[in-house]
């Protein structure tokens, strides 16, 4: 898979990705993350990529024609390396975008390539996401600076769903949210640890036991703490 990220930023992202799990990825050739700098599309002189909103308010306003050029060379690469059939997806990470979850996610990893466009200042020209965007993301109900930090989580999300990635599909397959469930808590040596026993369960070797142990905790984890999930995961049972 191949992930793009448009930003005004390109080394704030940068010092991420190199990094962890998807920085061993890209380098075994598993996935491919770019990052693409907004401000070399700019036709202004002073490379200036904002201007004050029509209508008034606080803030400057990311320009549309930066973007539009640089998201066109973006796909163009895609097309190069991955053939002309191949559509570009391209998600805007705004505050005002659909709130981003596993479902979200795991539809997102099965593209062959994604773009990420992040906003900055206090938006971006509307016009120029509804003409690229195939989708707006948010992370969640809060406002940050800018979409870096949500395009990151997003690409090292669907990064690490990617075949190879993880040693074993088992590596995420039982992770929070992608079941619907909560995680179920987990322990390490050593067994005692002021005064805090490991779960008795979990050092049976009962591997059936070991399972069944597990998913009652994920469920009522997620009962107590996620009941919006709890209602969902329920009513599909």
């Amino acid at each position: 898979m191949r992930i793009d990220i448009a930003t005004l930023f390109p080394d704030m992202c940068e010092a991420v990705l190199h990094e962890s799990i998807v920085g061993r990825a890209q380098a075994d050739g598993r996935i491919a993350i770019h990052t693409h700098n907004i401000r070399d599309y700019t036709l202004d002189k002073h490379r200036r990529v904002d201007d004050y909103p029509y209508g008034g308010g606080c803030g400057m306003l990311m320009q549309a024609q930066p973007i539009d050029d640089c998201c066109a060379e973006i796909a163009r690469q895609q097309r190069e390396e991955l053939g002309e059939d191949i559509p570009t997806h391209v998600v805007f990470l705004t505050a005002a975008g659909s709130r981003y979850d596993q479902e979200i996610c795991k539809r997102l990893a099965q593209l062959p390539c994604l773009t990420l466009v992040c906003g900055h200042y206090e938006g971006i020209d509307q016009r120029v996401i509804d003409a690229l965007a195939d989708e707006e993301i948010s992370i969640g109900d809060y406002v940050i600076t800018g979409g870096e930090l949500a395009a990151l989580v997003v690409a090292d999300s669907v990064a690490r769903l990617q075949p190879g990635v993880l040693a074993q599909p088992e590596g995420y397959e039982g992770e929070s949210h992608y079941n619907g469930l909560l995680e179920y808590p987990q322990y390490t040596r050593p067994e005692v640890w002021k005064d805090r026993r490991v779960p008795e369960v979990l050092l049976s070797g009962h591997h059936a036991k070991i399972l069944a142990w597990q998913k009652e905790q994920s469920e009522e984890r997620t009962r107590r703490r996620r009941p919006d999930l709890w209602e969902k995961y329920s009513s599909e049972e």
